[in-house]
């Protein structure tokens, strides 16, 4: 039986003050980012289910994941980096980002050398980004965990959970900082995972019971990329 996963998008960390920090590299947290991080745990009424914590390896969803599961070890996971090349979604060198993180509850393990070059399978191109989104949820599908809390950002969130409500817009994401949607796996038509929010999920986030169609998503994926694209988020 495949896994419940709560999709997480970072707190607020210091490129989202303004388009200007977009510059600075791989950024920390806010202290309001931290305080959201630490609200975050109590919004999770059944923490002892969760087995696995999973976290892109960015300071800002590493940073996340520690102060919302205190005691609990994190995991970093290169699947669940940022779509774009700009500098600020951009991880660090594993050897830096390893040394940064020595003394807290991460696992490195599954990150290889060279992951936050974006290039090959980490590219910002459209097509490789929902090849690594499909791989991703391929992987959760088949793990033996009863839930699972993956941290991520809010632009590769719609690629993972391939929910493209609201996606266009100035912040070229729907989801808010320290936000989390919860999912069960079902199977597309062409029987692949595919991640469906629960209705509790929904319901917590003021809407109704029935999701948009296949057929509605797909349009709105096709409508989101090619305006991302337009505006440089990611590349054709």
């Amino acid at each position: 039986m495949s896994p419940i996963v709560h999709c997480v998008r970072h707190a607020q960390g210091v490129h989202n003050l303004s388009h200007a920090n977009h510059h600075l590299p791989d950024p920390e947290l806010t202290s309001l980012g931290g305080e959201q991080a630490r609200v975050l745990a109590a919004s999770f009424s059944s923490s002892e289910n969760i087995q696995l914590i999973l976290s892109s390896p960015l300071r800002r969803t590493i940073q996340t994941a520690l102060l919302a599961f205190p005691g609990m070890q994190v995991v970093a996971w290169p699947e669940l980096q940022e779509a774009s090349d700009l500098i600020c979604d951009t991880g660090s060198d594993l050897l830096d980002i390893k040394s940064e993180f020595e003394k807290s509850l991460v696992d490195f393990s599954l990150v290889e050398p060279g992951w936050h070059i974006k290039q090959g399978k980490w590219a910002p191109i459209a097509k490789r980004l929902l090849e690594r989104a499909q791989s991703a949820r391929q992987w959760l599908s088949q793990r033996s965990e009863k839930e699972i809390v993956v941290v991520s950002h809010g632009c590769f969130l719609h690629f993972l959970t391939d929910d493209w409500v609201n996606a266009v817009n100035s912040h070229a994401t729907d989801w808010t900082n320290a936000e989390f949607r919860s999912f069960k796996f079902a199977h597309d038509e062409d029987k692949t995972p595919a991640l469906r929010e629960t209705i509790e999920s929904r319901e917590r986030r003021g809407l109704g019971p029935v999701p948009p169609t296949q057929k509605q998503q797909l349009e709105l994926q096709q409508t989101t990329l090619e305006t991302w694209i337009k505006w440089g988020v990611i590349l054709a």
